[in-house]
């Protein structure tokens, strides 16, 4: 991240030092393992150095307007405070500047749905992250097909059908349709085109990207007796070089990744957390061997150049990004 210079930097932060933070004449706000606001006063000696920084001050009434949270350019459909919802566990440390744009979908009957950053000048995402518990991941609706531009990005920056028409790639969703029907404004919300990246039909439809999605993902892995939360970022590669364009000037990432991080309340080691990466080479692909494509955490970090997870504890990070293992995540 970086800070602007003429601003105040607010910390999504644990510290070592109380006395320091009582002696300041700024009220520095962070967030716990749980994903929620902790008073200063409740702070530990369990650091979070890595943790998120966004802005100055609290930033709670976007309402469709791009506000900026120090050097993160952020909106939202109502009134979610931005800054807490930069600090939950499923996003990365934002890239923040003048191109990119934190985007937080929300739903009245449940709140976040998902977030992503979006690169204005490529018209494509970095990610979308999202997280999966008990109360949304019923199947209460059917595929909506509610196709439409993302309503919070100024119209010179959007997509639509015409960039994808005649490309010879299909829209494929970072986070599936099949992940929301919870509601049908959850569903419809994935069908926003910043929520797509052009990507061919054996890799998409029929493809490694769909196996490990449906087969291992939303089979496996999204199921009460797998996981109290599960938090997941996807995307793919739009770094300079590693991505080639369509005649309509959309990014076609070279690579696709998925990032996951599983918390058991049941469990005590690593507080309950487990982590594991995903690395796909973007072409016609229909294997099954999922284990060739997982990777550590660290590991996806040094391909991609995200850090993810940064809003866990310094500790309990290091651990579960260093590796993973076959047995929690399904892999032998």
């Amino acid at each position: 991240m970086h800070a602007l210079a003429s601003n105040l930097r607010w910390l999504c932060t644990k510290t070592t030092n109380i006395s320091l933070i009582l002696g300041l004449m700024f009220v520095f706000t962070g967030c716990n393992n749980d994903d929620e606001y902790i008073p200063p006063t409740s702070y530990s000696t369990n650091q979070n150095g890595n943790a998120q920084v966004v802005g100055t001050t609290p930033v709670t009434n976007s309402n469709g307007r791009i506000v900026n949270c120090g050097s993160v350019r952020a909106v939202t459909e109502g009134t979610t405070d931005l800054q807490q919802a930069a600090c939950r566990l499923e996003i990365p440390r934002l890239k923040g500047g003048e191109q990119n744009l934190f985007i937080v979908h929300t739903v009245p009957t449940y709140g976040i749905n998902y977030a992503m950053e979006y690169n204005c000048t490529l018209r494509s995402q970095w990610w979308s992250a999202y997280r999966w518990d008990r109360t949304n991941s019923s199947k209460s609706v059917s595929r909506t097909d509610a196709w439409l531009p993302d309503p919070l990005i100024p119209q010179e920056y959007q997509t639509d059908q015409s960039d994808y028409s005649g490309t010879g790639y299909t829209r494929g969703h970072i986070m599936a349709s099949e992940d929301r029907v919870y509601s049908r404004q959850a569903n419809e919300q994935t069908f926003y085109y910043s929520n797509m990246q052009p990507q061919l039909y054996n890799f998409n439809t029929q493809g490694i990207w769909w196996n490990i999605e449906n087969l291992l993902i939303r089979s496996q892995y999204n199921t009460n007796a797998f996981r109290d939360t599960l938090y997941v970022v996807k995307g793919g590669t739009i770094r300079q070089g590693e991505y080639t364009t369509t005649a309509k000037r959309l990014p076609v990432p070279k690579y696709f990744f998925m990032a996951l991080l599983r918390k058991r309340n049941d469990i005590q080691v690593n507080g309950g957390y487990a982590a594991v990466g995903f690395w796909m080479e973007h072409k016609d692909n229909n294997d099954a061997n999922y284990k060739a494509y997982a990777r550590s955490i660290d590991e996806l970090e040094d391909l991609t150049g995200l850090d993810f997870f940064c809003n866990l504890p310094d500790d309990i990070e290091r651990t579960v990004e260093a590796s993973y293992s076959t047995t929690v995540w399904k892999l032998q």
